[in-house]
């Protein structure tokens, strides 16, 4: 996986055909999913096609959404999909406190999990869920069942929730979290306005529902020609002198700061 995964693509487990696309999109991150996009009578038929393809490792990093802990299918997901050589990462449906992260590293010891955050009680709990277990890697917001939580029409009051779930991961010494899905594929210029929008909150990458999102996303969460210059302004001066300082256009360089236009290169070089 690359040091800044910015797409993320989901793809239906029961659906091997559209998993087989999904892996050759470009995506960084393959997402298949066992959860919201397979129906019950499914649910076993999308294990088993998922272990068979984890059986050995694919050419792109995967990561598997499991069924919610509580529901029927969420254990024996995970224990089917475990140990499986080519998993890169659980990511767990509707977590609602570290008890769910720590029952699920006690069975997956092995295996990097990822946390969405799907209610107003995750979201309460959001640090404390972020901190539970050295295996937990990253955290996420699932905003379509936040919406339905709080009984939202619209997006407009998530900010407040989107920032929580930015610094939790922060103060957890976790990568910042990628945007949820936009879910109107053919809305690409929503899309980019909302990425904007989440990269100034200070998400980094996004989840996608189909191929067609993931230039727009990677072109909004990488570097501008201007960012990238005002990056090696910062390095540059750090190199030349110890300490804080200000630079001729006015800029005020700290450690903070040279620390951020360190990620801002590291991003570049996927230009």
């Amino acid at each position: 996986m690359t040091a800044f995964p910015l797409t993320w693509l989901y793809a239906p487990g029961d659906r091997p055909h559209v998993v087989a696309k999904a892996l050759t999109s470009g995506a960084d991150v393959v997402v298949i999913d066992l959860e919201d996009a397979v129906a019950p009578d499914r649910k076993a038929y999308a294990r088993a096609a998922t272990a068979d393809l984890l059986a050995e490792p694919p050419a792109v990093p995967v990561h598997v959404r499991v069924n919610a802990l509580d529901s029927p299918w969420g254990g024996q997901d995970i224990s089917a999909l475990a140990p499986a050589p080519g998993l890169s990462g659980l990511r767990l449906a509707k977590i609602t406190s570290p008890a769910g992260i720590t029952q699920v590293a006690r069975r997956a010891a092995r295996a990097d999990l990822y946390a969405l955050l799907e209610t107003a009680l995750a979201v309460e709990r959001a640090y404390a869920i972020a901190s539970a277990h050295p295996n937990l890697r990253g955290i996420a917001l699932g905003e379509a069942d936040l919406q339905a939580d709080l009984g939202m029409r619209d997006d407009t009051g998530l900010d407040w929730p989107r920032s929580r779930v930015v610094v939790a991961a922060r103060a957890a010494g976790l990568p910042p979290p990628p945007q949820s899905v936009h879910p109107d594929t053919r809305d690409l210029d929503g899309l980019a306005a909302s990425c904007a929008h989440g990269r100034a909150l200070g998400f980094l990458g996004r989840a996608a529902i189909h191929p067609r999102q993931l230039p727009v996303i990677e072109r909004a969460f990488l570097p501008t020609e201007a960012d990238i210059e005002r990056a090696e302004t910062v390095l540059k001066a750090a190199a030349a002198e110890q300490g804080a300082q200000a630079l001729p256009d006015g800029r005020f360089v700290d450690a903070a700061v040279v620390t951020a236009a360190r990620r801002t290169l590291s991003l570049a070089r996927r230009r």
